[in-house]
């Protein structure tokens, strides 16, 4: 038994199988030599035993000399032509078939050195060859997947180059890895050829670090490999203020990819515009509100009658105009700021945390919506407010809600103590955001996001209210796709001109769809409610052409219908009517054969608004329920469901029965049934349909 945490020893090879083939057999045939011999010589003894005649033993004697000459002659002879015919052609076939195993031989075999073994050689001669012909063909595959991947590493370089935004990649510890020329002009400006962008840098040492740490823990933390967050950040010299993007790698663990704009400029430009619409429309709230008041007061008999009722009504215009001006003011703030959804959880989940690294101490309360808002500048306004208001006076029980009203929602921060007038915060909101912004004041948040903050008072509790324009409540719904960097290079090539019919499935352009319903009767009033698609290019699934959007279906939504795609009323309460959504869905499938899973029931709901919209879905349309029954025959169920069990593809819970859960689901099952029905000589489009048509019963059956 080996010594504890010492290797065993190694097992040695038996004698034999240490010698070469045509040692090994040489011993074979002298042991039977030897073996022919001792036999001859016992057999005579034998015999001369049982004679007992003392005068022919030397007869035995010659007699055994001589059979054993002739024994050993002729095992020596055998021994020499199956060396010859036999062991040494092996043991040469063997040394080629290695030599084309392991080096670049491609030397044909000659199959005469083992003539003698039947059709060793001939096979092993086709082995050989076979090798080296897979060899070859791989060997040019790599060279041209090599090729093709260099032209576009350059042309992706290329177009990387003339992107006017910077791109950044970061190592998962915030390190450079890779950045474009505008990235090194954005971050690298006023930093000295000393401190100029470089591989394996900190990115901090070029950009503050608390909003970029913000928004990549809330990356990490979702756990959504789709998921992005935009943020505002600013350079550590130059006080450039940068519009950011940031997409995680995977799980977070490869790093991130951060896309950066300068908007330094843009803010400065759209503040000077704020402040001049701020301080004329200031400048006539002002007059029209004090000539609306003097037109109440006024005397009777101040002015003649008609004077008096033509100064009212241009004073009503005159506030009508203001109101207009005003309402038109906020509508363009609210639509000229690109902001991200944020959860309202996570924002005050985030605040709290905020105000606890400040040494204060506040509980939180928010209800499940979707804000719109950069969760990092409200955080940092909101737990500046609070430090400010925990240093005037004494001040406990800070809390935080965060409620749905109306269109928006309202984030509360009350308190009991020290009261907080407007005059005050005003000062406060005039200061510096944070220390890394000195020449951004707080108050420059509000204006991103076209909204206000002021005092109240709600029972005994002090409170600052900051109402957030846009909002929704937070639904279950599958996972966004994610607007990835979208190439296929191999359209670059010439234009294909074969026939329909004839042009393989592999080259044709795809767009699977899939609609969720109000019921399943279009022609008693049923209608879409959602509908999804996706683009397949070249036998893969453009992962950034998505059609996906809810439909007003101008009909309320069955309880039952609901329970299935769990859409309400509320939802599609304002979205598109299904006449605007069916004509950029055909606008969508220009060009393409369209696929659906049980096609007939689809197409019934698109095909009945055709008249309406002046046009018509004349596309090829293929189905996954025929092409099922084309690869697996029709005694098999052909479901959605049982189509994906059989192929091997998940559909998350939360995803089935979602137009875009069941349209991925349906692209999957596709492109897997693609080699399939190549292997079967079904290649072409005109073959499939050929076959297809053979099983159209089960449509039928199906509707």
């Amino acid at each position: 038994m080996p010594a504890q945490g010492c290797s065993p020893p190694l097992r040695r090879r038996p004698m034999l199988t240490r010698f070469s083939l045509r040692l090994r057999i040489f011993l074979i045939f002298a042991g039977l030599a030897i073996a022919v011999i001792l036999a001859t010589a016992l057999g005579l003894w034998l015999g001369y035993s049982r004679l007992d005649d003392p005068d022919a033993s030397q007869g035995f004697v010659q007699a055994a000399v001589l059979a054993g000459f002739a024994a050993l002659g002729l095992v020596a002879s055998v021994w020499y032509l199956f060396d010859l015919n036999v062991a040494k052609p092996i043991e040469t076939l063997s040394g080629a078939l290695r030599a084309r195993a392991h080096s670049d031989v491609s030397v044909r075999i000659d199959a005469a050195i083992a003539r003698y073994l039947g059709d060793l050689a001939p096979a092993a001669e086709a082995a050989a060859q076979s090798l080296s012909e897979t060899r070859n063909a791989l060997a040019e595959a790599v060279a041209r997947e090599t090729l093709r991947l260099g032209t576009e590493k350059a042309r992706l370089e290329a177009l990387l180059s003339d992107v006017p935004v910077g791109v950044i990649l970061c190592s998962a510890d915030h390190a450079l890895v890779f950045y474009n020329s505008p990235a090194a002009d954005l971050i690298g400006a006023g930093r000295g050829a000393g401190l100029a962008p470089g591989l394996d840098r900190k990115l901090f040492d070029y950009l503050h670090a608390a909003p970029l740490c913000h928004a990549h823990d809330r990356l990490v933390a979702t756990a959504d490999p789709d998921a992005l967050s935009d943020l505002l950040c600013t350079t550590v010299a130059g006080a450039r203020v940068l519009a950011a993007r940031m997409r995680l790698l995977g799980d977070g663990a490869a790093g991130y990819v951060l896309t950066l704009r300068d908007i330094t400029g843009d803010m400065a430009t759209d503040a000077r515009r704020e402040a001049m619409l701020a301080d004329a429309l200031d400048s006539l709230r002002r007059p029209a509100a004090t000539l609306a008041t003097l037109v109440e007061v006024l005397p009777d008999d101040a002015l003649p009658a008609p004077m008096r009722a033509a100064f009212k009504a241009e004073v009503a215009r005159l506030s009508q105009a203001v109101t207009r001006f005003a309402t038109a003011r906020e509508e363009g703030q609210a639509e000229a700021t690109a902001l991200p959804q944020t959860r309202a959880s996570d924002l005050a989940e985030g605040l709290v945390a905020q105000l606890g690294s400040r040494g204060i101490q506040a509980t939180a309360k928010a209800a499940d919506l979707l804000l719109r808002c950069n969760g990092f500048e409200v955080i940092t306004l909101l737990a500046a407010l609070a430090q400010k208001v925990q240093a005037q006076g004494a001040v406990s029980d800070l809390h935080v809600t965060i409620e749905e009203e109306d269109s928006g929602a309202t984030i509360r921060l009350s308190w009991q103590g020290a009261r907080v007038g407007v005059g005050t915060l005003d000062r406060w909101l005039a200061e510096p955001l944070s220390p890394d912004t000195p020449d951004r004041p707080a108050s420059t948040v509000l204006a991103a996001h076209a909204t206000e903050i002021w005092p109240e008072t709600i029972a005994d509790r002090d409170a600052l209210c900051l109402p957030i324009r846009q909002a929704r409540r937070a639904v279950a719904r599958p996972k966004p796709l994610a607007r990835n960097v979208v190439y296929d290079f191999e359209l670059l090539s010439p234009a294909r001109t074969d026939p329909l019919a004839e042009t393989r499935l592999d080259r044709l352009t795809y767009v699977v769809f899939d609609t969720e319903t109000t019921g399943l009767n279009p022609r008693q009033g049923d209608e879409i409610v959602q509908l999804a698609a996706v683009r397949i290019v070249n036998g893969r699934r453009v992962e950034g052409e998505v059609f996906d959007t809810l439909v007003n279906p101008g009909r309320k939504i069955p309880a039952l219908s609901t329970e299935v795609h769990g859409i309400t009323d509320a939802m599609v309460a304002d979205a598109p009517p299904v006449a605007e959504v069916v004509r950029r869905f055909h606008k969508f499938a220009e060009g393409a054969v369209l696929i659906a899973h049980n096609a007939p029931f689809d197409m019934e709901f698109l095909r009945r608004v055709e008249g309406r919209l002046g046009l018509t879905f004349d596309m090829p349309v293929l189905d996954t329920v025929l092409l099922s029954a084309v690869v697996f025959g029709q005694h098999e169920v052909h479901s959605l469901d049982a189509l994906t069990h059989r192929l091997g593809i998940t559909i998350p819970e939360e995803a089935r029965h979602t137009a875009l859960g069941d349209t991925l689901a349906t692209a999957d099952a596709f492109l897997k049934l693609l080699p399939m029905l190549a292997g079967r000589d079904l290649a072409t489009f005109g073959a499939v349909l050929t076959e297809v048509r053979k099983h159209g019963r089960l449509l039928k059956d199906l509707n």
